[in-house]
């Protein structure tokens, strides 16, 4: 007997080894191309970010480094240009507004609709991505006369998040979709309604709370889209930070001033970006 159960036994060993190694030597390609696909990404991002700082802090003669540029953000007007600072207030103002105004529309309407009118889904989702497919500048030819009847000359310029909450709708609708699909809505709706919570604290204190992660996304989409819009904002000749650096470019052989302030909104986005990740964990793990 002994010798046949040797026999049974190394042949259930054997296979049993091969499929390991297999999966080992897998794992460490799989690991190596993650390795190498995410650092060309991450150079062909990070090298132009520091071209643009190092053009920035470059002096004015040949080889030297000055902080110049940085200095002037704050008071640099050119001719015939409005003081850039003025833009920034504007750009963050808008990207405030246009947060907001996004978030209390589109929020409660999806909570809403997948709760009760659950048949609007589609409606809800082609009308939200219909900006996708609508160019800049075909919104531009139908809002024109819209702001040209506009007479708050004082907020001008902060008009034009309503153009702003129509482009962002897209992107905010499919952060907020993943978060509210992520959600088991209908069982902890009808667990809070049962014990009496009415509509508004099922929506806001029972439902909200758990899109959190979906909520900041959203709004760190919505912001980036504010502070690099361009097209709408200068083809209706109102002013935000992308057409002030426009202008700067046209109307100024200074281009430090120009590479410090585009420096410093990719780094003040980059940076938003890891406050709300950095967020968004504490209150996962909390």
């Amino acid at each position: 007997m002994a010798p046949v159960t040797a026999l049974n036994e190394t042949p259930a060993a054997a296979p049993a080894g091969r499929p390991g190694g297999l999966q080992v030597r897998r794992r460490r390609r799989l690991n190596l191309f993650r390795y190498v696909v995410f650092t060309l990404f991450g150079l062909f991002f990070v090298l132009p970010l520091l071209a643009l700082g190092r053009f920035s802090l470059e002096g004015s003669k040949l080889g030297t480094w000055s902080l110049t540029a940085w200095r002037q953000i704050a008071s640099y007007q050119g001719s015939g240009i409005p003081p850039l600072l003025s833009a920034i207030e504007i750009t963050l103002e808008l990207a405030v507004i246009t947060c907001v105004v996004t978030m209390a529309l589109l929020l409660p309407t999806m909570i809403w609709i997948r709760l009760r009118v659950r048949w609007l889904t589609r409606t809800m989702e082609i009308l939200c991505l219909l900006p996708l497919t609508i160019p800049a500048i075909v919104l531009v030819v139908g809002l024109g006369p819209v702001y040209n009847r506009i007479q708050h000359y004082e907020l001008s310029s902060l008009m034009l998040f309503w153009a702003y909450v129509i482009l962002a709708l897209p992107y905010a609708y499919r952060a907020l979709a993943a978060g509210l699909n992520a959600v088991d809505v209908e069982t902890i709706s009808e667990a809070a309604r049962s014990l009496g919570a009415s509509w508004f604290t099922v929506i806001f204190r029972v439902i909200v709370p758990n899109m959190r992660q979906a909520i900041l996304n959203a709004l760190l989409l919505t912001w980036a889209l504010v502070l690099g819009e361009f097209t709408i904002a200068y083809l209706l000749l109102y002013s935000n930070l992308q057409v002030e650096l426009y202008s700067i470019s046209r109307n100024t052989p200074n281009a430090g001033v120009l590479f410090s302030t585009s420096f410093a909104a990719l780094l003040f986005a980059f940076i938003l970006l890891l406050i709300l990740s950095f967020v968004g964990r504490r209150r996962g793990r909390g």
